[in-house]
């Protein structure tokens, strides 16, 4: 059988849990050796490093607080060194500080603008130059429903931050596609992870009414999975995707509350 990522090496942001853990797991499935980045949580970034060893595949962790320049050209040369020319990125490293509009504080901002934003294209830039070199490349931008106009309120600030990243894989992609560098993004709707279901501050009781709630904003019935992601991510960084660039893929179960589909 044929792998689909075999002899890759694949960094992935925020890979410590939820839809980077996902990504992480699956990508080594398909023979990628991962480097698992994290920025606290150093126990579940070992524990899914060490799965994937046991499970005869490569894999290391690295640390770094992404919107900071330095400790991302840090990780890229400590992943180039142990695993080998970085063939692909996954950007999923991102925050949310929810808060109505009015209410949004600058700091929040600047905190999410520093993660989702910056720290993308900085992981764009300490990654790409290698792949530019080589002219091969696959970028994954992991973004949210959120940035193409949802009715959830709350996520005005959060939503802007990720309806930047989609235009900024558009514009990406246009300056590395001739490096024959694809870069894609995945807008996740409502995916049953800890964090989205706040499982450390809601009840039993209040994280089966937000499942259900979810649930019925979407086609398919239900909320999705970190796989669901999962699987969407691999195609877009395989090279059966090899003529796919600039786009946004909704992986959302046909969600039907949007503000607008204009766009």
């Amino acid at each position: 059988m044929n792998l689909r990522l075999e002899n890759k090496v694949a960094l992935i942001t925020g890979a410590s849990r939820g839809i980077g853990k996902a990504i992480a797991l699956r990508f080594a499935e398909e023979g990628a050796s991962i480097a698992v980045h994290y920025f606290t949580n150093s126990g579940l970034a070992a524990e899914i490093s060490q799965t994937i060893i046991a499970l005869g595949g490569k894999a290391m962790c690295v640390q770094a607080d992404v919107s900071q320049p330095s400790q991302v050209n840090q990780i890229v040369g400590e992943v180039e060194r142990e695993l080998g020319s970085i063939d692909i990125l996954v950007n999923n490293a991102g925050i949310g500080r929810l808060a109505p509009i009015m209410d949004a504080s600058m700091s929040d901002l600047d905190f999410m603008l520093g993660v989702n934003l910056k720290g993308t294209i900085l992981c764009i830039q300490a990654a790409g130059k290698g792949m530019m070199k080589r002219k091969y490349g696959k970028i994954l931008n992991i973004s949210s429903l959120a940035g193409l106009g949802t009715a959830f309120s709350g996520t005005s600030a959060y939503a802007a931050t990720k309806a930047a990243l989609i235009t900024l894989t558009k514009r990406a992609a246009l300056e590395l596609g001739p490096y024959n560098i694809t870069v894609n993004a995945i807008a996740p709707g409502f995916i049953a992870t800890d964090t989205a279901l706040q499982v450390k501050v809601l009840s039993e009781a209040e994280v089966s009414r937000r499942v259900e709630d979810a649930s019925r904003r979407a086609m398919l019935g239900r909320v999705g999975r970190p796989e669901d992601i999962a699987n969407a991510a691999l195609f877009l960084s395989s090279d059966e995707a090899n003529f796919i660039t600039a786009q946004t893929l909704a992986a959302d179960g046909g969600r039907m509350d949007f503000l607008t589909h204009s766009a």
